[in-house]
């Protein structure tokens, strides 16, 4: 396994994961809950800016590594699965949301490994529908973290509810923008279905 900034910077993002989540079962007399969004939001988007950098140092400095290819989307499903389960739990997310997105992920990195295994994976790259997937998603989490007013008059949370059912809906187009792309393979190497 290689050791270089771009991978300690995933790994301090996987690391950062069970903070997201466990800061919200500290005991009020620690932390107000209104500091436990401010404080569960602040490590998420460090997070996030950790997904950013990693990938940019990597690419700029020639650091990019098959160890570093895997980790990264394992690092970034964790913490959306982590914070959405969290989110389900303080009733600020429904749980059909949070299933549709967790499981697309799990759905697409599956079919990445398989068609990577039969030497097709740029059949599934990630394309502009993912990426404006993620960025929804991306906004929508740190908000229904913090759950309160920002700067006196947005409201995070519904703006978060609305952003995160954008990311739904597009989680699923772009789920069967990927299986479309990849069904002449599946077709062909799967055989008979019976």
């Amino acid at each position: 396994m290689p050791i270089n900034i771009p991978i300690l910077l995933t790994w301090l993002r996987v690391a950062l994961i069970p903070l997201v989540v466990g800061v919200f079962y500290l005991p009020d007399t620690w932390l107000s809950p209104y500091s436990k969004g401010l404080a569960s939001t602040a490590i998420f988007i460090i997070a996030a800016v950790t997904d950013w950098f990693d990938g940019f140092l990597a690419r700029r400095w020639n650091e990019t590594s098959a160890f570093g290819a895997f980790l990264d989307p394992v690092a970034d499903k964790l913490m959306v699965a982590g914070a959405l389960l969290v989110l389900v739990e303080f009733d600020r997310v429904n749980a059909v949301i949070a299933f549709i997105i967790i499981g697309r992920e799990i759905a697409i990195s599956a079919l990445r490994e398989w068609m990577a295994q039969l030497g097709a994976s740029k059949s599934v790259a990630v394309s502009s529908l993912g990426k404006i997937k993620t960025m929804a998603q991306m906004i929508a989490i740190p908000m229904l973290l913090f759950s309160d007013t920002l700067f006196g008059f947005i409201d995070t949370r519904m703006w978060g509810a609305w952003l995160l059912v954008i990311a739904a809906v597009l989680t699923v187009w772009s789920m069967f923008y990927y299986l479309r792309k990849a069904w002449p393979l599946i077709k062909e190497k799967a055989g008979p279905v019976f």
